[in-house]
Order: C-alpha cells, then structure tokens, then sequence
C-alpha cells in the first residue's frame, strides 16, 4: 500500500485549558459493572441539555457485547438504531443475548435499556483474526498534517457557552478540520466533503476493543457535519433540530486512537427530514482501518 508522507513537526500549545484528565473521565464511564454473565450496568458522562451522548452508549454498547466473546475475537461490524434519547441522571442497563458462536466468528444483540425500555438495540460481530485477500482504498493526496490545521480547542476557546466547553475543554478527543469548521458559522462553500483529524487527548491503554469502542465514542461527533455543510448551515444555526438514528460500522484493521486519524467524510443524501453521512477513517501513513455509515434526522426552521 501507498503510504502518505510521516510529518515530525512540533505541535502548536493549543490556547485553551482543558479540564483535569478529560479521556480518565471518559474512560471510567466506560468501566461497565457485571450483574451476571450477559448483563452490565453503567453511567453516562454530564453533558449539558440532559441527554445522554449517542457516541457513549454507542461504546458502552459494543464493551458490554465484547464481555461475552473470547479475547481474541475483536469487533469487525456493528448495526445499531438510536430509539429514545437517553437521561444522563440515570443508570444505563446492557443486556447481551448470544445469537451465534461459530468456529471463526460470533454474533451478539445488545440492548441499552434505561427504566426498562431500550434507548440503543444494536447487533455486533467478532471474527478471530486470519489471513486473507487484501486491498484498501487509497486516501486523499495533499492533506495538510494534523500540525498545521486549527484545533476546535482554540476556535472555540473564546465561546461562553456550556455545549462549547462540552465539546473543548470536557472532550476526551482533539477535533481538527482540514476546512474551516463549522460550529459557529456556515462553511464558505457548500459542498458534502470533509476531512477531520482526530487523536485521543492522552494514551489510551493498549486493549484493541476499547481502542475501537473509543473510535465509535469519537465519530459521534462529527458524522452528520457533512449535511450541515452541504446545505450551508452550522452548528449554531436558530431552530435547529439533528440527531443520530442509526449507526453501521467496520474495523478493517487495528486502530490507535492516541495517535493522529483522518476521516474522509461525505454526505451522500438528504431527504425527508433525513440524511446519510459516510465516513473511511485512515491512519497518518495512509492505511484504511475503519468506514463509518450513519443516518440521522436533520430539520432545519423554515425561511
């Protein structure tokens, strides 16, 4: 496989201060507690507005399936629906059923429940590793590193506002667009395309399923920025309303998230009050480790 350029340059002091230890607190609420066998329970990060964060119960969902297979068999696709907005005042409840064990891989179905009703019901495989065919798309050419693109840290250092210091100074993951971001203000230019960097804000202890939970953690936050774009709104546009309804992903090889990722974004189609963002994720050296499909509701006020 082609491999993109490695850049060595020193990285800029980002001019936000970040809370104590944000990627610990993350890590610790994905610490999920056994009631028995095939059912854990957990609690959800503070996040302003009450509502649980989709990417975390995304994660706990596929730690608590990852309890109930042999350690070797690593997670290589999941499906999953958003049903009901979570409460974060409240304990998540994770139960497992075992669909299938078979010789080379294993099949499970999760429900996150909260008052006894299911918020995330999700279907997860596992494969233990073998060799076969391979290939890999290649990605862009010509990305700027990590170096020399803006941190959401400092575009949003200034902003007053609690879902800003949510997604900074509290976020376990430094975000960098490659375009001009959008959380305050609309892209330049519509188009669907978008590339982030990405890296966890500290080491991440070498366990490859919390590495690959951590990346379905992390591409919460940006999978339906490229419909926003495309239509030429921002985060902060009045009136409107957008949230994760499903979720489809798959690991094609090993992931670090304590080291730098680019997500090469698009956003296919919009209709309905309904789009589909797509995602491949590629490491610095150019390798495909993961795609990334999700569809979401996305209504924005009448003119």
């Amino acid at each position: 496989m082609r491999q993109t350029q490695r850049v060595t340059t020193t990285e800029p002091a980002s001019k936000a201060t970040p809370t104590p230890d944000p990627l610990q607190t993350v890590l610790q609420v994905l610490e999920l507690d056994a009631v028995d066998a095939d059912t854990f329970t957990g609690t959800s990060l503070p996040k302003p507005g009450g509502r649980v964060f989709g990417g975390q119960v995304l994660a706990q969902t596929l730690l608590a399936a990852a309890r109930t297979v042999p350690a070797e068999r690593l997670p290589h696709s999941v499906h999953g629906y958003f049903l009901r907005p979570g409460a974060v005042d409240k304990p998540i409840t994770f139960v497992v059923e075992r669909l299938r064990d078979g010789r080379s891989f294993s099949a499970r179905r999760t429900h996150a429940l909260q008052d006894g009703v299911p918020i995330l019901a999700m279907t997860t495989s596992f494969q233990t590793e073998q060799p076969g065919v391979e290939h890999a798309d290649l990605p862009p050419s010509h990305v700027p590193p990590p170096e020399e693109v803006r941190s959401a840290l400092e575009v949003l250092a200034d902003v007053d506002h609690p879902v800003a210091a949510f997604w900074t100074q509290a976020s376990a993951f430094d975000l960098r667009h490659v375009e001009d971001s959008i959380y305050l203000t609309p892209a330049a230019r519509a188009t669907d395309r978008q590339m982030v960097w990405m890296r966890a804000r500290g080491p991440v202890p070498q366990v490859q399923v919390l590495h690959r939970a951590l990346l379905a953690y992390a591409c919460d936050q940006v999978m339906l920025e490229p419909l926003l774009r495309r239509h030429g709104q921002s985060w902060a546009t009045p009136g409107l309303s957008i949230a994760s309804l499903d979720h489809a992903m798959w690991w094609h090889r090993p992931v670090q998230v304590d080291q730098w990722l680019l997500y090469v974004q698009t956003a296919p189609s919009a209709q309905g009050g309904r789009g589909l963002g797509a995602a491949r994720v590629y490491t610095r050296d150019g390798e495909l480790v993961a795609t990334i499909a999700q569809e979401g509701m996305v209504r924005l006020p009448e003119e």
